[in-house]
């Protein structure tokens, strides 16, 4: 996969992460998990604001590396987990092609599997998704990012003049 694959970019605040993990849960009110299992390491902090909102306080973690920025790579899982994931929400901030989901599936496979976004390719791979995004849209999380001063435009304008 490449860089070349991303035309469109999606960039989530701190806010719209909250609220759509909040949205997600409202749909998960009712069902009794014994706990959650996130998907490092994008999972993380979307499992840690569903256990808040749901009261689920045991967390565990399968840890698996797929990317290098925003090249796919081969699965390399670095930690997996001793059950079949009965009764367990599986947690990850975004299904893409599908390739580590269909890993965590496999040593997950009775667990219900949810990502706050998906894209079609990733999509079949997961219980339950919140927003569906376009394959071809890289998604900017604000755990990527960092906040920097911006000139306004007109300075901008005086400068590229002067």
């Amino acid at each position: 996969m490449s860089t070349e694959r991303y035309h469109n970019q999606f960039t989530i605040s701190w806010d719209r992460l909250h609220r759509d993990v909040r949205m997600l849960c409202h749909q998960l009110i009712g069902r009794d998990f014994k706990g959650i299992v996130a998907v490092t390491r994008g999972g993380l902090i979307p499992a840690a604001l569903i256990a808040r909102e749901l009261d689920i306080r045991l967390i565990d973690t399968v840890c698996i590396k797929s990317y290098e920025h925003m090249e796919q790579s081969s699965i390399n899982v670095l930690k997996g987990i001793d059950h079949d994931g009965d009764g367990w929400l599986l947690v990850d901030d975004l299904v893409d092609t599908g390739k580590t989901a269909g890993a965590v599936r496999e040593m997950l496979p009775r667990a219900h599997f949810v990502t706050i976004y998906a894209k079609p390719e990733g999509r079949p791979m997961v219980d339950q998704y919140l927003t569906e995004v376009a394959q071809d849209t890289w998604i900017q999380f604000p755990w990527d990012m960092g906040i920097s001063f911006v000139e306004p435009l007109v300075d901008q304008l005086r400068t590229r003049k002067e």
